[in-house]
């Protein structure tokens, strides 16, 4: 039968049409959305020859290596801008510092952009303020910080000091021993591990700091390490490298003090081997904190209750040795640990519902890494 024009063009209309339907729609849609999600993720590690590239994978769990960033000095520790461009870092040692650095054009290498000295030994952490015109490095081996403000080109420029007095009654307190620096809204807050607490400097709005006071003291012996804060609520948390514990803490921005809540330890209570606690990390969503066990080599879980009490609910082993730093995914789906003496950098899977680890099998070689940051 011929068809004539008109009846050929309502077919070819009707035809047209139907294959437009919603549901074809929507998996177009669908098929875009995934093919513009990244596959995998920047993970930067840092170790005594320079700043490495990792890739990561969140859907598996997969790691692998890709390159060598920059070399450096000692970055064992680094901070990220917020628009990704930026990396801060210490050059731990002797006679420390501390350096910026930009992605050059096409994002394969990192650039020097400024270099400062620490006015110390051994810096061990750094942190950026929220306006990023600030950054605070710890001097381990000196006990003092150094507060630099950075200029609109992401410069250094030179440090204001501030020093620590004291000591504890432990043989590696015989001084004070600055190990962590944190901005949290109008203060600075400095963890010293020689001295056994925890300073709190108000910031100024010239961009210096003024003086310090005592935000909390640990018990005599703890050893206070490093320190994060709750991500919803009025809540703190120090990890104690010598007396391998937690302290939870209700946290009073206004005034710069914590309040202490409960003290657990990170170890079972059969271990009876030398421990030195290092790392600390709490889930996004406020529920779960780990830290990391040198000597035990685990990391320790806990559930954080709603009062910010901790309920230990075991360790998992690291599959190697000495756990100085490690990071969680930003979906807060995994857990990678930087193993530093037995070189391997291991993924964990993390169960969001019970907050305990699987080793997943995937890991990667790296010598020595002692900082790891997603970008």
């Amino acid at each position: 039968m011929k068809l004539s024009f008109y009846q050929l063009a309502t077919v070819l209309i009707v035809t047209s049409l139907g294959s437009c339907s919603p549901q074809q729609s929507n998996q177009e849609e669908s098929t875009e959305e995934q093919s513009a999600r990244p596959s995998t993720i920047e993970l930067l590690a840092g170790n005594a020859t320079g700043i490495h590239l990792l890739n990561f994978d969140p859907s598996n769990g997969s790691i692998s290596k890709v390159g060598f960033l920059v070399e450096a000095r000692s970055p064992s520790y680094f901070q990220i801008s917020d628009d990704r461009q930026y990396v801060y870092s210490v050059n731990e040692g002797k006679d420390g510092g501390a350096s910026s650095f930009k992605w050059n054009r096409d994002s394969s290498r990192l650039e020097l952009l400024s270099q400062q000295p620490s006015n110390g030994d051994y810096p061990c952490y750094v942190d950026i303020d929220a306006s990023e015109k600030m950054m605070a490095v710890g001097n381990y081996g000196t006990g003092n910080i150094a507060i630099y403000t950075i200029n609109d080109d992401h410069q250094l420029q030179p440090p204001a000091m501030r020093q620590h007095e004291g000591s504890g009654p432990q043989p590696s307190q015989n001084g004070p021993r600055a190990h962590c620096a944190r901005f949290k809204g109008d203060f600075m807050y400095a963890v010293d591990l020689g001295i056994d607490k925890i300073l709190s400097y108000p910031v100024n709005g010239d961009m210096t700091v003024g003086e310090a006071k005592v935000a909390i003291a640990m018990d005599p012996g703890d050893g206070p390490r490093h320190l994060i804060f709750h991500p919803t609520k009025d809540m703190a948390f120090a990890i104690n490298e010598l007396s391998s514990t937690i302290v939870s803490m209700k946290a009073n921005y206004t005034n710069g003090t914590f309040e202490r809540i409960d003290k657990a330890s990170t170890l079972p209570d059969d271990f009876t081997e030398k421990n030195s606690c290092a790392d600390i990390h709490i889930t996004p969503d406020g529920k779960f904190l780990y830290g990391s066990n040198r000597g035990h080599n685990s990391i320790a879980i806990f559930a954080v209750s709603e009062e910010g009490m901790l309920t230990s609910l075991g360790q998992e082993p690291v599959r190697g040795s000495w756990p100085r730093n490690f990071t969680l995914s930003p979906d807060g789906n995994y857990l990678i640990v930087a193993n530093r003496r037995s070189n391997n950098i291991v993924v964990f899977k993390i169960d969001r519902a019970t907050g305990l680890l699987a080793y997943t099998g995937n890991e990667v070689e790296l010598e020595g890494t002692a900082c790891l940051k997603f970008n």
